[in-house]
C-alpha cells in the first residue's frame, strides 16, 4: 500500500483551448521539467499515477457512458467532466504526461482504445525533453494508438533566453524534437511567449523565435504574453529590478515581428490566449497580410482601450 505521501492527487485541469470538449485523464501530476523560471510548475514535484489506478478510472468512465451508472469509490469530478464529453477526444494530464513510463503509457492507450473505439484522438502536453527521450519507433507506436497531437512550449528560439529561463534545452534540441514529431505523423502545436526576453532582449527574442518557428514548421502556433507569477524566479528578478517587462504595445510589436519573419507551410497561428493584450488568428502564410495589417492598425492608433485590460488577463 502506498503511503499518504505517495498518494496521487488529481491535478487542476490546465488544458489547451482546443481540448475544451475532451475528457481529462490524469497520468501524472506536476511537470518533470520544473525549472522554467516563469512557470507556475516551477519547483513542482512530478507525481506518476499507478497504471492500475488509471485503468480503474477508465473502467468507471466506460460504465458511466454506457449505462449512466456512477460508482461511489470514484471521485465526483470524473462524472462532472464526463457529462460534457463528446467521446471523441481525450487529453491526458498533467504538465507533461508524455514522461509517463513508455510500457505503461502504451498499456493505457491500448485500454482507452478498447473501451472507447470511437475515439478520434488523444492529446498531451509534451516537453522537448519528453519527445527526445522517445525513439522514433516509440513515437510511431503512440501515433498508431491515437496519441496524435502534442502541445509543446517552445517559448523562445534564442539560446541565451532559453538558458536564462531554465528551459533545459537549446535551439537545436527543440528543432530536433519537432522533426521527430513530424516524422511520426503527430500533429504539432507549439506556443511561444511574448516578452520573455524583457526590454533588453526583445529584438533577439522575436527574431530568433521566428527563426525556430520557421524551422519547426508546426501545424499550429500560438503566442502567449508573459505573465509574472508570484513565487517564480522571474517574478523575483522583476521585484528586484533585474528584469524589465515590455509594455503591452511592445508585446504587439513582438507579435508583429514574429508573424512577419516566420515562414510556414500551412500553420494556423493565433494569439487568442487570455494572457494576450490583443487577439489575432489566421492561417499562415495565406492570411499573413491581413494579420499584419490588423496589428499595424492597432499599433498606429495606439489606443489602450482596444487592449485587453490587466484584470482580464490570465494564464
Amino acid at each position: 500500500m502506498p503511503s499518504k505521501q505517495d498518494k496521487f492527487e488529481r491535478p487542476e485541469i490546465i488544458r489547451p483551448p482546443s481540448e475544451w470538449r475532451s475528457y481529462y485523464l490524469p497520468l501524472t501530476g506536476g511537470c518533470s521539467n520544473n525549472t522554467c523560471a516563469f512557470c507556475s510548475y516551477y519547483g513542482s514535484k512530478l507525481k506518476v499515477r499507478k497504471t492500475d489506478q488509471v485503468k480503474q478510472e477508465i473502467d468507471a468512465l466506460a460504465i458511466y457512458m454506457k449505462h449512466g451508472v456512477t460508482l461511489p469509490s470514484i471521485p465526483g469530478i470524473v462524472y462532472e467532466i464526463a457529462q460534457y464529453w463528446d467521446q471523441r477526444r481525450i487529453f491526458v494530464q498533467d504538465g507533461d504526461a508524455l514522461v509517463y513510463p513508455y510500457k505503461g503509457l502504451v498499456e493505457i492507450l491500448e485500454y482507452l482504445n478498447e473501451n472507447f473505439p470511437t475515439l478520434e484522438r488523444i492529446g498531451t502536453y509534451a516537453t522537448p525533453q519528453d519527445i527526445l527521450r522517445r525513439s522514433q519507433d516509440e513515437l510511431n507506436r503512440l501515433r498508431e494508438l491515437k496519441l496524435t497531437i502534442f502541445y509543446t512550449g517552445v517559448e523562445s528560439g534564442d539560446d541565451e533566453i532559453l538558458r536564462d529561463i531554465g528551459k533545459g534545452v537549446n535551439y537545436h534540441q527543440v528543432t530536433e524534437a519537432g522533426r521527430k514529431v513530424k516524422e511520426a505523423g503527430i500533429t504539432f502545436s507549439v506556443t511561444v511567449i511574448l516578452g520573455l526576453g524583457g526590454v533588453e532582449k526583445s529584438e533577439q527574442h522575436c527574431l530568433e523565435t521566428a527563426r525556430i518557428l520557421t524551422e519547426i514548421d508546426p501545424d499550429y502556433g500560438g503566442a502567449l504574453t508573459l505573465t509574472l507569477v508570484p513565487g517564480t524566479p522571474l517574478y523575483e528578478r522583476w521585484q528586484k529590478g533585474e528584469f524589465h517587462p515590455i509594455s503591452p504595445f511592445q508585446s504587439l510589436e513582438e507579435l508583429k515581428t514574429i508573424v512577419e519573419e516566420s515562414h510556414f507551410t500551412n500553420c494556423f497561428f493565433s494569439s487568442m490566449h487570455a494572457s494576450n493584450y490583443f487577439s489575432i488568428r489566421g492561417r499562415l502564410p495565406q492570411d499573413k497580410r491581413g494579420m499584419l495589417q490588423e496589428l499595424e492598425d492597432i499599433l498606429v492608433e495606439g489606443d489602450p482601450s482596444r487592449l485587453r485590460p490587466e484584470f482580464l488577463r490570465g494564464l
